[in-house]
């Protein structure tokens, strides 16, 4: 593995004060993509939103680029820290080009990226479909070169020829360098993408290991874990 960005150690957290993972170890590294696969409620978003600083953990450390107090969720950010929640993290009041113009990349960056957004520019978001709404979330994202991305969900709702296109581009994100920590209900096409997986099941890491090792297993993953969740 190269340089180490993102690091849970130990990490529990959770909400008024129940934990909804528990002793949760991980590590993204710089031009990998991660997986963390589980069912519904398994606490998937909410290690997300603890690596991420919107959750402060309950026990155990978040490490970001080495340090073990990065801060709150803005200040990981100003450092490269992207996230795309289930909401797709856009203003569905402002047009396309006003979202873009408020990313910490440029336009132009997000448009080479994602030249599907060109001729959307001067639409609002809100009248946008659920793929488009998601493409320009990851190409926002994308264009500001974050270190790690952390991408919740990203097919939720969406054709497979949109999913097959946000996946292409965050493995090519990857390939030039950031970390991606993707969670992922497609579980194939996402293994398919990945280097590495994560599987939780009821708050704690179950399995871990090589995507392609990972691969190889889905059947008895799916049938053990993921009950619920589609693996075409």
């Amino acid at each position: 593995m190269t340089e180490v960005h993102l690091r849970a150690e130990n990490l529990s957290a959770g909400y008024a004060g129940t934990p909804a993972v528990r002793e949760i170890d991980l590590v993204v590294g710089q031009g990998e993509v991660v997986c963390l696969l589980g069912a519904n409620g398994a606490g998937k978003t909410t290690t997300l939103r603890a690596l991420a600083g919107q959750l402060t953990p309950m026990n155990g450390r978040v490490f970001w680029k080495g340090n073990p107090k990065p801060g709150p969720s803005h200040k990981r950010a100003r450092q490269g820290l992207a996230l795309i929640n289930e909401e797709r993290s856009v203003f569905m009041g402002l047009t396309v080009a006003e979202n873009l113009r408020l990313g910490r990349g440029s336009t132009a960056r997000a448009l080479e990226l994602m030249p599907e957004l060109r001729p959307l520019l001067a639409r609002r978001v809100g009248a946008l479909s659920g793929g488009e709404q998601q493409i320009l979330a990851v190409g926002r994202a994308l264009a500001a070169n974050p270190a790690v991305l952390l991408a919740d969900e990203l097919s939720l709702g969406l054709a497979p020829l949109v999913v097959s296109r946000l996946l292409t581009a965050i493995r090519s994100a990857a390939d030039s360098g950031t970390g991606v920590l993707l969670v992922e209900q497609q579980v194939r096409l996402a293994l398919d993408i990945a280097d590495r997986a994560y599987v939780l099941n009821r708050g704690r890491i179950v399995l871990s290991g090589p995507a392609r090792e990972m691969q190889g297993r889905v059947a008895e993953i799916e049938a053990t874990y993921l009950s619920g969740l589609r693996t075409r």
